[in-house]
């Protein structure tokens, strides 16, 4: 086996010629950049020793000690060089480069990866695209391998490659070693040698390499080696594309996120869809995207799936893996334990409710067993977004704060958690000798001016065009300030197609502002359209006497955490934007709407006339928050609310989502199958009037070609009475009928209706009756149904709080004046129902399956039908091979069935999938199932 050689871990020697970059690009004056960028070394730090043990975890939980973290990406990048003569000369390289734009999660990750931790941790991502190099590709043996450089979390990583490119081939040194630095630790076949070479940057039409199993099992044991000696315990890369022949093809890898980052991402930003271009917001490309994004999420599981054992926790991040959860929940069971952060804004319900597939995505996350975000604004916002498209409620704790999303019973936590720096390791980085040369310079080139800092990603959320209109209209409005201020703009590329644009719009209002108030020996808008080495970065925050941080949306913008912790000697000012997470962590800055200029104008200069006991002041107390909420806090805080959580649910488990493809397999393996479905709120939706609940003409066609199939057998078992169900389903004659919940049966292919309760006592309804007159005269909305058996009394007209009270009401009543007749009360969705004890559902179902059907498949979705989910529960049916007990609804819904689907809908789609009406890519099945309808991929 080939052997990975140490490599020297200092960092590079920058270049002196940054300037003659800058301005063979630019066209605007630039005063001399006095930045230039020595080496440094980096230093090993300590980690926290507050995180809660596995240990501290209540017993009952049963802890392996293990953290299953799942995030998009690796902490590395890679890239394949393929030597055609390999077999002679054992060339075939590996280069492997740390991952910029997730450092921040990454670095706090590594705490949980430390031997003092306490904890065995694996990481799980993506290998990103692998781009296959040149053999003659040109090497940079002064790039670095390893950046402390601490970028925003939350964000997609930008594709320089899909940008709009710089004219000047002077800036190209820069783009590359963003998209992948390329110095690189080497895994050389057989040569036994580690080399410090790489260019990430090369067309996609080089891009043709395919990677076998073997190549993939050697990567994995470079990144096992790679990431132990950077402090990573494990990492598990994520494989993912069509295996075709000789591997798996290096190319169209930005598939695979095209879902989170075309759709998700904007839309979290609160960029709707009508905003994109017309090829992007087509139906049928979202179609496609929405395929991937659930053979991402799949692949994911798969991953975690060979690695975990009972008690491990795992702990998903981010947009990219929302239907995560699920899939997790569907593979290996109720008592797996979940929590996932999101690092990304929440939208409004409003804005949310614009995706086409709203339902499935917050579906997805309620499978975990605790959703935490970086702010209350964005809880709040998911709380809306549960209660106005799934129609659940909050529940409280004793003071009233909200906790979490309750669903029929049971409970999903919600919480906030703002990550925090790895405080040590960015004050290590800052107090670097590279540092301090560099603010000398800095001082020295802006002389006595006050520097304004920003740093972007240029895109629309950005807030860079506001950001320097609000700097126009502060030097407009005070020209004693032209000649004293300057503003350093750093904006990196955006993947976004309205990048260009903005870029555009930048160029041209910085020539205006610079035109207008610049003059031979002033520039007052320095722009710096590239990613600076971290020496730079952070001598910039250190000299600066104002950041400004004014997206107009974003997450946890970390460069103004950065911001603060350099500013231990200058104690400068900061002003962040409201619309960010960051806003809510950091309440003592200068909170301001970054498109109220005038606002932020008049703001800069408040700040920049601030006193020394005003900065001090103010500073004092956001150094406070910065250095007590760091990445040791952000995840011990996210353990112990976990544990909260899940001993909440060891009483209450969460049920999986209906596997797709286990269900798929098990109807085309099966011989004699039997379905059992219930009809309000399983085959069609709740209606406020019940006699408007009429089948869909989706309903009635998928159900006939179900029936008619030779070796189905299906039944509807309803509280419908049988002219109900005669009238809309009677036609299907190959269909059973069981009407009022097993009062009456209508067999297939016959006509007559058997009444199975003929010899009961049934005095009782006039009682019944009379009681629920009573209750329907002081229940405004409220009515009663007379069936043959049953008596009915809804309420679903009634206003929801007087409705619930009153049946609370009449239900006590009822049970009280009818205690001398065997009958039951029943709770149903907005009705209470009285019918004889013995016949229910569960009688209906012991009488189908003694026809030993080898497939059992019932959905229902409501209390009448957990006696059909307790009989397939039980011994009657444990001969039968394959029992699919499904209940319509939340996830954590309680219920005795095994599997839940979330709405009528799904359980239609679920039927049109056996009959090949529904593509099983749409429903995450990406490999052909034997003998499955529909197309295999």
């Amino acid at each position: 086996m080939s052997t990975i050689l140490p490599v020297g871990d200092s960092l590079p020697n920058p270049s002196a010629a940054m300037l003659q970059r800058l301005q063979a690009v630019s066209s605007k004056p630039l005063n001399p950049s006095p930045l230039a960028m020595p080496a440094s070394t980096s230093t090993t730090l300590d980690v926290d020793s507050t995180l809660p043990q596995p240990s501290d975890a209540p017993a009952s939980l049963e802890l392996s000690g293990r953290i299953i973290s799942a995030t998009c990406y690796t902490p590395y990048t890679i890239g394949y060089r393929k030597d055609n003569d390999a077999a002679k000369t054992g060339n075939d390289t590996w280069e492997i480069t740390t991952r910029r734009g997730l450092s921040t999660l990454h670095d706090t990750l590594k705490h949980l990866a430390s031997k003092q931790s306490g904890w065995e941790h694996t990481l799980v991502g993506w290998t990103g695209e692998i781009k296959q190099l040149s053999t003659d590709a040109e090497t940079h043996p002064q790039q670095h391998m390893q950046s402390s450089r601490m970028a925003q979390v939350g964000n997609p990583v930008p594709e320089i490659a899909g940008s709009s490119a710089r004219p000047n081939p002077a800036m190209l040194h820069r783009t590359k070693s963003y998209v992948a630095p390329s110095s690189a630790p080497v895994f050389s076949g057989n040569t036994n040698r580690m080399t410090m070479k790489g260019d990430y940057s090369k067309p996609p039409e080089e891009q043709k390499a395919t990677v076998n199993a073997e190549l993939r099992k050697e990567l994995e044991m470079v990144l096992e080696e790679k990431g132990g000696e950077a402090g990573w315990d494990k990492i598990k890369p994520v494989w993912l594309g069509d295996e075709v022949e000789g591997g798996l093809p290096l190319v169209d890898m930005e598939r695979w996120t095209k879902y989170a980052e075309k759709v998700l991402w904007p839309t979290f930003h609160y960029i709707v869809p009508q905003t994109f271009s017309p090829a992007e917001g087509s139906t049928l490309e979202e179609r496609a995207w929405w395929r991937d994004y659930l053979r991402f999420n799949n692949a994911f599981a798969n991953s975690i799936v060979e690695i975990y054992k009972p008690g491990d926790i795992i702990w998903v991040h981010d947009y990219h893996l929302l239907v995560l959860p699920e899939i997790l929940r569907q593979r290996i069971g109720r008592d797996i334990y979940i929590g996932m952060f999101i690092h990304a804004p929440w939208p409004s319900s409003e804005i949310f409710k614009i995706l086409s597939r709203r339902k499935p995505l917050i579906e997805g996350m309620l499978a975990s067993n605790m959703v935490c975000f970086q702010s209350e604004t964005y809880k709040e916002h998911f709380v809306s977004c549960c209660k106005r498209i799934l129609g659940f409620n909050e529940s409280f704790d004793a003071k009233g704060n909200v906790t979490g999303v309750d669903t029929y019973g049971a409970h999903c936590g919600v919480s906030v958690n703002p990550i925090g720096l790895d405080l040590q390791k960015v004050k290590a980085a800052i107090n670097q000798p590279g540092v301090l040369e560099n603010m000398e310079k800095i001082k020295k080139g802006y002389g006595d001016k006050k520097i304004i800092v920003g740093r972007d990603r240029l895109d629309g959320v950005r807030g860079v065009l506001q950001k320097l209109r609000a700097f126009q209209r502060f030097l407009e409005n005070n020209p004693e300030w032209v000649e004293r201020v300057v503003l350093i703009q750093v904006t990196s590329s955006s993947y976004l197609a309205e990048s260009a644009s903005i870029e555009v719009q930048v160029s041209d209002l910085i020539s205006k502002i610079n035109g207008k108030y610049g003059s031979i020996n002033h520039t007052p808008v320095q722009h710096y359209p590239q990613y600076l080495q971290p020496q730079e970065y952070f001598a910039l925050l250190r000299v600066a006497d104002l950041g400004m941080f004014t997206s107009v949306r974003d997450g946890m913008n970390t460069a103004s955490l950065e911001y603060i912790i350099c500013q231990d000697k200058n104690l400068a000012p900061i002003i962040v934007s409201e619309f960010t997470g960051t806003a809510e962590s950091l309440p003592n800055a200068i909170i301001v709407n970054p498109t109220n200029t005038s606002q932020v104008a008049d703001q800069i200069v408040r700040c920049l006339e601030f006193s020394a006991e005003e900065r001090r002041a103010q500073y004092d107390k956001l150094a406070n928050y910065v250095t007590t909420h760091t990445a040791q806090t952000w995840n011990a805080n996210f353990l112990r609310s976990l544990f909260i959580e899940l001993q909440h649910d060891k009483d209450h488990p969460i049920t999986p989502a209906l596997d797709s493809h286990s269900f798929l397999s098990a109807y085309n393996s099966s011989r004699k199958r039997l379905f059992m479905f219930d009809y309000d709120g399983t085959l069609t939706p709740i209606v406020q009037d019940p006699q408007m609940a009429i089948p869909a003409d989706r309903v009635v066609r998928t159900l006939k070609l179900l029936a008619a199939q030779p070796d189905n057998e299906v039944w509807i078992i309803s509280g419908r009475d049988q002219d109900f169900l005669s009238q809309w389903l009677g036609h299907i004659e190959e269909l059973g009928l069981s009407a009022e919940h097993g009062c009456f049966l209508r067999y297939p292919r016959q006509t007559n209706w058997q009444n199975l309760a003929a010899m009961m006592d049934m005095t009782w309804q006039k009682v019944a009756i009379e009681v629920f007159t009573k209750y329907t005269e002081k229940t405004a909305g409220s009515f009663v149904e007379c069936k043959d058996i049953a008596v009915t009394w809804h309420y679903r007209r009634a206003e929801l709080g007087l409705g619930r009270h009153m049946s609370a009401l009449c239900r006590a009543e009822m049970i009280a004046t009818l205690a001398s007749w065997d009958v039951e009360v029943m709770d149903g969705k907005a009705n209470l129902e009285v019918r004889p004890r013995a016949l229910n559902k569960g009688e209906i179902v012991r009488k189908l399956i003694t026809s030993n059907p080898d497939f059992v498949f019932c959905a229902g979705d409501d209390r009448t039908d957990e006696d059909m989910f307790h009989v397939l529960g039980g011994p009657e049916a444990s001969g039968i091979k394959n029992v699919f007990s499904v209940t319509v609804g939340a996830s954590s819904k309680v219920t005795k069935a095994d599997w839940h689907l979330l709405e009528p809908g799904d359980v239609v789609d679920a039927a049109g999938l056996c009959m090949g009406i529904v593509d099983p890519r749409d429903v995450g099945i990406s490999q052909g199932t034997e003998g499955c309808n529909g197309d295999k991929n």
